[in-house]
């Protein structure tokens, strides 16, 4: 064997190396990614089920449109037009890119480039090509988010509970999407490049549409060069995909999963329609008409809500589904008079002493007593008493969720079970126990008023 022969076959089986090593690396990476993802996604899960039973399975056909419409068509979104347009181009545009992570996996395992592209043929490049069109208006949409939070600093979305971590979280996402986008244009540019130079393990395919006018850029530069940079940004890029795969639950934008869900369960009933306790109702019933009351009836062991454990399931996956954005808020009448109630606020604070629990039973294997609690501890009674239960905040949200709910549980268990209201609100529940009415006469003077 002479010796450019043995030098071929050194050189083929050092690639062959290579390809099985960045394969196994790809599986590792893959692997890990997917395990952290479903352990956290698992304890979500648990945290959600500490919350109270409720049976929401009425009306499927209703709930599914709701869906549809809401999470998938964002129909409420479209209140204020043109965030609305920006934001279903970033929405849409990140998730239908995001069909090429496919192909990328599909790559990684079996040691393929472009696997799909013999199968699809011309068809390929199109579909790539409007991927393309589609990652730069996402690049624009994101940078024109950026400018409203940070710069025109848009009021509702620079408001003090969005101080610190949830500032720099929406951040971190916007500029983590602007580079994921660059990324897959420059592998893309780097991959035509080679094409256009024959390089091997390149598969043809025609020009894409963004890409394609780009090649220039990388003119005269060699094949090695330009495999480094087309594998560079072919493996942040996947990286990338899979670290922020993990990073969604601990952030604002896990509401690109959960708003589906939370559409689906959003209340059907009217809004204004109070949720009365049965318990509540069985007290003034036993009170007026003794004789139905039960020999032994067992008393609640609570009314309203003081911690998690006390809402709903379906009021904390409203608190995971929180997007932060801030429109409950801004058309929140309390708030606008400077008091200190934020609807946002309500289910940011449920769901961190959410995690709080999570991590307690984390810890301890089961939740221990920590002394804190939501209402207090969390949510301040200044809050909840300045809210006029006008379901502004309801009626203002993308994805249906209902801080009203939560409010009106807390203030529900400040009444009955701390006997702590404000003075004319203890008058006037006097009066009703009394009178039958706000007012304080006697009901054999109610129509007294018109006398003359």
């Amino acid at each position: 064997m002479t010796f450019d022969a043995k030098a071929s076959t050194f050189e083929l089986k050092l690639a062959c190396q290579m390809q099985i090593a960045q394969q196994i690396l790809f599986m590792i990476c893959a692997v890990a990614a997917i395990f952290f993802f479903t352990k956290k996604v698992k304890e979500m899960r648990r945290n959600i089920l500490l919350g109270r039973d409720e049976d929401i399975s009425d009306n499927k056909e209703q709930r599914w449109k709701n869906m549809i419409l809401l999470a998938l068509g964002q129909k409420k979104m479209f209140k204020k037009p043109i965030p609305a347009l920006l934001h279903l181009v970033v929405y849409a545009g990140f998730i239908i890119i995001n069909i090429e992570i496919l192909e990328i996996l599909l790559d990684g395992v079996t040691g393929a480039h472009r696997l799909f592209a013999p199968m699809l043929g011309s068809l390929y490049a199109f579909l790539v090509g409007f991927f393309e069109v589609l990652a730069v208006l996402v690049l624009v949409g994101c940078v024109v988010f950026y400018i409203r939070r940070n710069i025109l600093k848009v009021k509702r979305l620079d408001m003090p509970e969005l101080n610190g971590w949830p500032r720099n979280d929406a951040n971190l996402i916007l500029i983590t999407e602007v580079v994921l986008m660059s990324l897959f244009i420059i592998m893309n540019v780097a991959d035509l490049s080679l094409q256009q130079l024959g390089a091997e393990h390149y598969t043809k395919t025609d020009s894409f549409w963004i890409s394609g006018s780009l090649t220039g850029m990388f003119s005269g530069m060699s094949v090695g060069t330009l495999v480094a940079i087309e594998r560079t940004c072919w493996w942040l890029h996947i990286i990338g995909v899979l670290l922020f795969l993990n990073y969604l639950p601990y952030s604002k934008h896990l509401h690109i999963v959960l708003a589906f869900p939370n559409a689906y369960y959003a209340k059907l009933n009217p809004q204004g329609e109070a949720k009365n306790m049965k318990e509540i109702q069985n007290e003034v019933l036993y009170m007026m008409e003794p004789d139905k009351a039960p020999a032994e009836a067992a008393a609640p062991t609570s009314f309203g809500a003081k911690d998690i454990k006390d809402l709903s399931w379906k009021n904390l996956l409203d608190a995971y589904s929180c997007t932060e954005c801030g429109r409950c808020t801004d058309a929140c009448p309390a708030n606008m008079t400077g008091k200190k109630l934020s609807p946002r606020k309500i289910m940011m604070d449920t769901r961190d002493r959410m995690e709080e629990v999570g991590k307690n039973i984390n810890l301890n294997g089961e939740f221990k007593d920590d002394g804190k609690s939501l209402l207090h501890g969390y949510i301040t009674t200044e809050e909840l008493r300045a809210c006029t239960t006008c379901q502004a905040c309801v009626e203002a949200c993308p994805v249906s969720i209902d801080p009203l709910d939560i409010i009106m549980q807390l203030r529900r268990n400040l009444i009955m079970e701390e006997s702590s209201a404000p003075g004319e609100w203890n008058m006037m529940f006097g009066n009703i126990e009394n009178n039958m009415a706000p007012w304080k006469f006697s009901p054999d003077d109610r129509d007294a008023w018109v006398n003359g």
